[in-house]
């Protein structure tokens, strides 16, 4: 099975959330990958799992010669590997090794950790399987991860020349636009609630998060008037007084029609965060492994939207935690605090996790 190959079985995986812990990635995604860039997965001169470096272990050394370590590779379960930039550049450091990898199967992080400046200055290249197409993969895992080039320096030679290549920085300011216009578009919640929370700072009230949605949108549409916002956007204020942080009130569209098919069955809910908990409900009952497989794929910038542990559903703040989270299932928790749009993002995630079969018996939205 060639590179190419193996990228479009991990891709279609990783939709499906089937690599749901670090033993998964390894396995399922790391080993075969080096396997067809040319590396003796079973010679463990060569490929050096739990590698010792001053009492700690690394998770993959490969080495050249036997028993050397060219490249340190440190694997993290989908979504799970922001952060973990300092203890693999510390193993590095230890030993002198030139070229470290972080990876949690979806994400590929390329590092020279003798460079200068931060750590993600020190990122050579990043590779995300279901952002960049086939072929971008399967060019950049063989650049700087094939055998033949790591043995023959030239994968070293060809990281340094791209880290040291002015074009970056034209590149990187040619795409702020870009960047921009796809955060408008995404609508991450944290996005929203800083939105939410600096209305609420200027004057008092805060929107909800579907008010903030329309606005971006608006953003993105460029037609967007002060005048045209304030009429037909936001509804007539109904308080008598402006709400104090203290209060820590929240908006709630409620919608009285909304309506999904399931497996041939109509259900209503109230609101869309009642169509995103029901589905949710029903694909658990439907598939045992549905939310261990949806909580393995990568969810949103720095939250969860599921997971065993409430607090991984808003990082730092415990406010949101207590008031917007749900308990789907017993030992599982999802958060709420999301805008229509997020939360049909969630759904189209969650059928795309569930698979075809599901995801065709299924007629829903909620935009």
């Amino acid at each position: 099975m060639a590179i190419a190959n193996h990228i479009e079985k991990v891709r279609q995986g990783l939709r499906e959330g089937r690599f749901t812990s670090e033993a998964a990635v390894s396995q399922g995604i790391l080993l075969p990958a080096l396997h067809e860039l040319g590396w003796p997965v079973f010679d463990t001169s060569i490929v050096i799992p739990e590698y010792s470096v001053e009492g700690r272990r690394v998770d993959y050394a490969l080495c050249h010669p036997q028993n050397r370590p060219a490249v340190f590779i440190e694997v993290k379960k989908v979504g799970l590997s922001e952060g973990a930039e300092r203890q693999l550049f510390e193993y590095a450091f230890h030993l002198g090794v030139p070229m470290a990898i972080l990876t949690d199967g979806q994400e590929w992080s390329f590092y020279l950790p003798g460079e200068q400046g931060r750590y993600d200055e020190r990122r050579v290249y990043k590779l995300d399987l279901l952002e960049r197409d086939v072929a971008e993969a399967e060019s950049r895992l063989k650049r700087y991860l094939s055998f033949d080039n790591v043995s023959s320096g030239a994968a070293l030679k060809a990281a340094r020349s791209d880290y040291q290549n002015v074009a970056r920085i034209r590149i990187i300011k040619s795409n702020f636009p870009k960047a921009w216009e796809a955060l408008l578009k995404e609508q991450d919640s944290l996005l929203l609630d800083l939105l939410a929370e600096k209305v609420e700072d200027l004057c008092g009230y805060k929107p909800d998060l579907d008010t903030c949605s329309q606005y971006l949108e608006l953003q993105i549409q460029n037609s967007m008037h002060h005048d045209k916002y304030e009429s037909e956007i936001i509804p007539p204020v109904k308080q008598t007084k402006p709400f104090s942080r203290s209060t820590h009130h929240v908006h709630t569209r409620t919608i009285d029609n909304f309506k999904f098919v399931f497996k041939g069955k109509e259900f209503k809910a109230r609101s869309a965060i009642e169509v995103m908990i029901k589905l949710f409900q029903l694909l658990s009952q439907e598939d045992n492994g549905f939310l261990d497989r949806f909580a393995s794929r990568k969810h949103g910038k720095k939250r969860r939207y599921l997971s065993k542990n409430k607090k991984d559903l808003y990082p730092g703040r415990p406010d949101l935690v207590e008031r917007n989270s749900v308990e789907v299932v017993a030992g599982w928790w999802l958060g709420t605090n999301y805008s229509r749009r997020s939360i049909q993002d969630i759904i189209e995630l969650a059928l795309e996790v569930a698979g075809s079969q599901l995801r065709n018996a299924t007629k829903i939205n909620v935009l």
